[in-house]
């Protein structure tokens, strides 16, 4: 595609055009765009409000990205419990997303509820770091920024081509999120929704001396 016309359908706010590629931290409000996608024209700012998970896949019509396709649709009612929106993105044009979801859903029976970006000059890929620079194609790697109501990003995850996301982990993740943004609550190691939790260790000499597994004492989930 023509980067002239692809740079058209594709706005970067402000804010986005002074992030340095890959610089994104948890914690930073993450930048906002305009940009075509295969529910028409979305700006990233109107799902504030609510949790979004923006996520870049390698390629269209690959194995790895397939699956995961399919699996983000089948499960799609857990992330929606959670009152959370998924955007996808790739470098692939919008046409090559749409032959793509009518393929998958043709050959898998699913409906793929989400819309994905189109991002052939790669603009918001690199705004967010999606795009490994010192790889020798263009392709965006499998990350995954977890965005908070307020659009600030609370985790991030990053995947290699050759190595498929796990869905079930993206919910577990993003309910101890949820949990502990509402809640002065931890989450332990390998935690699953319902599980207990960890109370924030005590900052006073009077409240360690009163308890003996106060650096890592176990409460009841809220």
């Amino acid at each position: 595609m023509n980067t002239a016309n692809s740079q058209e359908r594709l706005k970067l706010m402000p804010d986005a055009l002074q992030i340095k590629s890959g610089s994104l931290r948890i914690g930073d409000a993450a930048p906002d765009f305009e940009a075509r996608t295969t529910h028409g024209p979305v700006k990233l700012s109107d799902y504030r409000g609510r949790w979004l998970i923006f996520f870049s896949h390698p390629a269209d019509f690959t194995p790895v990205c397939t699956t995961e396709f399919v699996a983000l649709a089948r499960q799609h009612h857990r992330f929606a419990a959670l009152d959370c929106t998924l955007l996808g993105l790739s470098v692939d044009s919008l046409y090559a997303h749409l032959a793509w979801v009518r393929a998958i859903e043709d050959r898998f029976d699913v409906n793929i509820p989400f819309p994905i970006v189109e991002d052939p000059s790669m603009a918001v890929g690199h705004a967010f770091g999606m795009i490994d620079e010192n790889a020798s194609d263009s392709a965006a790697m499998r990350t995954s920024y977890f965005i908070d109501p307020e659009g600030i990003i609370r985790a991030t995850t990053c995947y290699p081509h050759n190595v498929g996301r796990s869905v079930d982990e993206m919910i577990r993740l993003l309910a101890a999120l949820q949990l502990t943004a509402e809640n002065d609550v931890l989450t332990p190691e390998g935690w699953q929704p319902g599980d207990d939790v960890l109370a924030i260790p005590p900052l006073s000499d009077k409240q360690i001396s009163r308890e003996d597994d106060w650096f890592c004492h176990v409460v009841k989930a809220p």
